[in-house]
C-alpha cells in the first residue's frame, strides 16, 4: 500500500509539472517575437583595456533612455550611468555607485541593476517607486580584484529622479549573504551575482516583490566535487528591505556550467526570463537564453537556437548577459561583447537590420 502510494503522489507531481509547463506552440510563438538575427555592432565601448564594461539595464525617462552598467577597472565593480535619445548612440553620464573607503562590506565592489521596472513587452519601460523611492539592487563585496569573495546582495534607493547622475544611498547591510540561516545548497561558495527585482502584482507568489537572483555553489559529478556552477533561484519581499529565499532549489539550472543574470518581460500573458548560459556539456563560449513561466516559479527552458552567441570579431569570446526590449516595432537585444584580448562592451542586436556599427574596440582596428 505504501508503495502504491508513493507512486501515486510521483504521478501526481508529474502531472502537476506538465500542467505548469508551456507548450511548445507558444514557445515557438515567444522565439519569433523576440529573436533578433541583426548584429548592430558595439554601443558602449570601454576607454581601455583594463575598463571592462558589462551588465546593461535599459529604462525610459521621457524622450531618452538611459542604461545603468557597471564597470571593472582593476579595483572592482562601480556602477554608470549613460543616456540615448534613440537606443543605438549612448553617452555615459556618470557613476551611481561608486568605490568607498568606509571599512564596510561593499568597499570595493558594488555591481547594480535597476529594480521594479514595468515588465509589459514593448511598454513604456518606465521605473516605479516604492515607499516614495526608486530602488535598485546590486552585488558588493569588500575585497579588491576580479569578483574575489565574499560578494553578496545588498539594496540601494534615492528619492530623486533615477535619470540623474547622483550616488545612490545603501542599505547599510546586505539583504542576502552566503552566511544567511536559509542558505540553499546551491549557493554555498560565497559568491551571490545578479539579481532582478519585479513587482508581483498578480501575487502569485503571496509576496509583493520577487528577486531573481544567481549563485556559485558546488555540485557533485561521480561523487567528486566540481569547481562551481551558477543558478538561478528565487527570493521574496514585501518592503524591499528584509528578503527570503523562496522555495529549496533553483528555477533555472542546467546541469553543468553557468545558468544566471535573468531579466524578465511579460509577453502575451507569459513571463519572460532572459539569461545567458556558459559552458555547458553541449554548447561552447557563453550565449543568451530564454525561458518561460505562467506563475513566476515554475519554468519552461526553450530547446531552440540561442538568441545572441558569438559570431563577430568583437564578440568572439563570450556574447552573454542580456537586456531585451522592444520599441516601435523593433527589437532590440543588449549584451555585453568580449573578444579574445578581453576587451568588453556593450553590444545590441536587432529584429530589423539596422546597418552596422562603425564602432569597434581600440585595439581592433577592422571594420
Amino acid at each position: 500500500m505504501g508503495l502504491c502510494i508513493l507512486l501515486s503522489c510521483f504521478t501526481l507531481n508529474l502531472s502537476a509539472q506538465k500542467a505548469k509547463s508551456v507548450p511548445q506552440a507558444e514557445m515557438n510563438a515567444i522565439y519569433e517575437q523576440v529573436k533578433t538575427p541583426f548584429k548592430y555592432g558595439l554601443v558602449m565601448v570601454p576607454e581601455d583595456v583594463e575598463h571592462k564594461m558589462d551588465c546593461p539595464t535599459v529604462f525610459r525617462k521621457g524622450k531618452f533612455w538611459y542604461m545603468t552598467y557597471f564597470v571593472y577597472s582593476g579595483r572592482g565593480y562601480e556602477t554608470c550611468l549613460a543616456k540615448s535619445s534613440d537606443l543605438l548612440h549612448w553617452v555615459n553620464q556618470g557613476k551611481l555607485l561608486s568605490f568607498s573607503d568606509a571599512g564596510l562590506w561593499d568597499d570595493n565592489q558594488k555591481a547594480g541593476y535597476n529594480a521594479l521596472q514595468n515588465t509589459e513587452w514593448g511598454g513604456n519601460y518606465a521605473l516605479a517607486q516604492f515607499d516614495g523611492k526608486y530602488w535598485m539592487s546590486y552585488f558588493g563585496g569588500k575585497e579588491k580584484g576580479y569578483e574575489t569573495e565574499p560578494l553578496s546582495i545588498g539594496m540601494a534607493y534615492t528619492k530623486k529622479e533615477p535619470s540623474s547622475v547622483q550616488e545612490w544611498t545603501r542599505l547599510p547591510k546586505p539583504v542576502l549573504t552566503s552566511a544567511d540561516a536559509d542558505v540553499r545548497w546551491w549557493e554555498n561558495r560565497n559568491k551571490l551575482f545578479k539579481s532582478t527585482v519585479i513587482e508581483d502584482k498578480e501575487n502569485l507568489t503571496g509576496h509583493r516583490f520577487v528577486m531573481y537572483y544567481n549563485a556559485v555553489g558546488d555540485s557533485l559529478v561521480n561523487n567528486k566535487k566540481t569547481r562551481w556552477y551558477e543558478r538561478i533561484g528565487m527570493a521574496v519581499s514585501d518592503n524591499m528591505v528584509e528578503w527570503k529565499r523562496y522555495q529549496k532549489n533553483p528555477v533555472v539550472q542546467h546541469p553543468v556550467g553557468i545558468t544566471g543574470d535573468a531579466v524578465i518581460q511579460k509577453i502575451n500573458g507569459n513571463y519572460v526570463m532572459f539569461y545567458f548560459g556558459a559552458f555547458w556539456q553541449d554548447r561552447k563560449g557563453a550565449f543568451n537564453r530564454f525561458a518561460v513561466s505562467k506563475d513566476l516559479v515554475n519554468w519552461t527552458d526553450w530547446n531552440g537556437e540561442s538568441l545572441i552567441e558569438s559570431s563577430e570579431k568583437y564578440d568572439e569570446l563570450y556574447a552573454h548577459k542580456s537586456f531585451v526590449l522592444k520599441h516601435n516595432g523593433i527589437v532590440y537585444h543588449f549584451y555585453c561583447a568580449v573578444n579574445k584580448q578581453d576587451q568588453r562592451g556593450i553590444a545590441v542586436a536587432t529584429s530589423k537590420d539596422l546597418g552596422k556599427s562603425k564602432v569597434v574596440f581600440k585595439a581592433d582596428t577592422s571594420k
